[in-house]
């Protein structure tokens, strides 16, 4: 069997009616209920029905995708699915690659993720943050003109642009505060870009103005037993394999406020000589991505019983 990693997605993927597919599926049924006990309500409903503004809300968001990755993971597993050699996820989606590796439970990850949310949600008033996809341009320009624009403020203004993302060498999402990710939209728009998009988004996350959730997510932490993973998982703060519980603490607290090395994990994944990367859960963007980062990767992703048919015949 060729050497692949598994790779989990954050928000932005989730959509009503995303377990449909697997609803029967004893290790989905089992993932809804294990995940509806930790939080008190039906989550099975709710990913099922939604509605779509209910799926969006940050604090459903993070859980229902830590869900998604969860169960198409078990799916993996319970269907003969070999060990990954690797795992990773994108920002949120570290948490579930974290239950894959065995150093949480899915019972302690939902209540941890939905408390993520919620203190990143309360750390910046809705309206005043934003986020923004900055397409086609050098991450190391985007950076630079975040930096310009950053200088054009009053240092007591409370004005913060900052690169977050490193999505793949032509896609660099920034955030911070509402006029400066504007004003740094048009600058680098000036500069070359060839597009900024807004992202429909209620906070501005992994930038600097997170630190207060952060602060409130470090405490959540230190009362929650971790354990080393089974697995080699490269996270997206420091690019690194950690095994240390105190370690992945750390680097789960700093995450939140701090920059998704995304193009650096997915080297990290190749130079490992992993070949073929699997997106475990909604959608396929990871996928997309890692064949920009590097086209010597194949991507696909498993999601539903066709790609998990594909996933394996791509693995023989």
């Amino acid at each position: 069997m060729k050497a692949f990693a598994f790779v989990f997605p954050g928000q932005g993927s989730q959509a009503v009616g995303m377990l449909d597919a697997w609803a029967d599926h004893p290790a989905v049924l089992e993932t809804l209920r294990e995940a509806s006990d930790a939080l008190g309500e039906d989550v099975t409903r709710l990913i099922h029905e939604g509605p779509k503004e209910a799926l969006a809300l940050t604090t459903n968001t993070q859980p229902v995708m830590l869900v998604a990755g969860v169960a198409a993971w078990r799916v993996w597993r319970a269907e003969g699915g070999a060990l990954p050699a690797a795992v990773a996820g994108h920002s949120l989606g570290e948490y579930s690659a974290l239950v894959a590796a065995g150093s949480l439970t899915l019972a302690q990850a939902a209540p941890l993720v939905r408390f993520r949310a919620a203190a990143m949600q309360e750390a910046v008033p809705v309206g005043t943050g934003a986020m923004a996809a900055i397409l086609g341009m050098d991450a190391t320009l985007v950076k630079a003109g975040c930096a310009e624009v950053q200088a054009g403020f009053a240092a007591d203004s409370g004005e913060v642009v900052e690169a977050v993302n490193f999505n793949d060498p032509a896609q660099t999402v920034i955030a911070g505060s509402k006029a400066a990710v504007e004003k740094a939209c048009e600058v680098l728009k000036g500069k070359g870009a060839k597009r900024a998009l807004p992202l429909p988004v209620s906070a501005p996350f992994h930038s600097s103005l997170m630190k207060p959730a952060a602060e409130r997510l470090r405490e959540k932490l230190s009362q929650t037993v971790l354990l080393a993973p089974q697995i080699p998982l490269i996270n997206n703060i420091d690019v690194a394999v950690e095994t240390d519980p105190d370690r992945i603490r750390d680097a789960l607290y700093r995450q939140a406020f701090g920059p998704v090395r995304w193009v650096e994990c997915v080297q990290a994944i190749r130079a490992r000589g992993i070949d073929t990367l699997i997106e475990c859960g909604p959608g396929k963007v990871l996928a997309g991505m890692a064949k920009r980062i590097d086209p010597t990767l194949q991507g696909a992703a498993l999601f539903d019983p066709p790609t998990l048919g594909e996933v394996k015949g791509l693995l023989a």
